[in-house]
């Protein structure tokens, strides 16, 4: 049941923007675990694969539970949305920050944050102009591959939300609405991307990080900060906008909190 309810709250976070799936895994105790299971799936198949069958249900359940929920307050309250969000990934950035420099710190690394940061950004600039249609999301099945592949990406590193990349890219809404409304077709395409994101890539990011962790990091740190700026909606001098701040800090703190907890826990495979 414990590892059921965790697959639960991995599950809805895997579709809430800001929300980072891995580092929540981190937090429950079972991040070492599934990619330990995921890179060597040859050792103990079989026991491995009945540990992780509750939280498998589990996550398959909160996303189909909390689908509908997230793309109504997305539809209908998405500025608030969108301050909750950001609050939530900006408290997690201290535990990002904290993996990137676990193996030490280079001045070398802020090349590749500045980097990702500055193509973020530049990104984010042709969505607004009249370039737009550079980032504008399709529905073909080679595009939900690489959205199923995104959340497989999101899933494995620690600190990355793929609902914001997907946001980001105009692709939310896309597979919030798919998810929510159980469009068998377009969840079979967005699972064969996961699958592969998550299955033959798992070895290669492995890989990176084992070659080049803290340069790996820095780059995805940029990413995260230069997606969440290109969401950003904006601020006024209003009530709703003060309302919003708050928001923001309390989602900040919360995220923050829940770090704080996970932090230092060591997990055998």
């Amino acid at each position: 049941m414990s590892r059921f309810l965790k697959g639960l709250i991995l599950g809805a976070a895997a579709i809430a923007p800001g929300v980072s799936g891995g580092a929540l895994a981190v937090i429950f105790g079972l991040y070492d675990k599934i990619t330990y299971f995921i890179a060597h799936l040859n050792k103990n198949f079989k026991e491995n694969l009945l540990y992780f069958l509750p939280v498998g249900l589990g996550g398959l359940v909160g996303v189909l539970a909390f689908s509908r929920i997230i793309e109504y307050l997305f539809h209908h309250h998405e500025v608030l949305v969108k301050y909750a969000f950001i609050g939530l990934i900006l408290g997690t950035i201290p535990l990002v920050v904290g993996e990137a420099n676990k193996k030490g710190y280079k001045h070398k690394y802020l090349i590749a944050f500045i980097i990702t940061f500055s193509i973020t950004l530049i990104v984010a600039y042709l969505e607004k102009s009249e370039l737009n249609h550079i980032m504008e999301a399709g529905t073909s099945p080679f595009s939900l591959i690489v959205y199923g592949a995104i959340i497989g990406f999101g899933t494995i590193i620690p600190g990355i939300s793929s609902s914001i990349m997907l946001m980001f890219i105009g692709a939310y809404e896309i597979v919030i609405g798919a998810i929510s409304n159980i469009q068998p077709l377009m969840l079979f395409y967005l699972g064969i991307g996961f699958v592969l994101s998550v299955f033959l890539f798992a070895k290669i990011i492995s890989l990176l990080f084992e070659q080049a962790y803290g340069i790996t990091y820095y780059a995805i740190l940029g990413l995260v900060l230069g997606s969440v700026i290109s969401i950003f909606p904006g601020f006024a001098l209003t009530f709703d906008y003060f309302l919003n701040l708050i928001i923001l800090i309390s989602c900040s703190c919360l995220s923050y909190s829940l770090s704080r907890i996970g932090k230092g826990k060591k997990v055998s495979s």
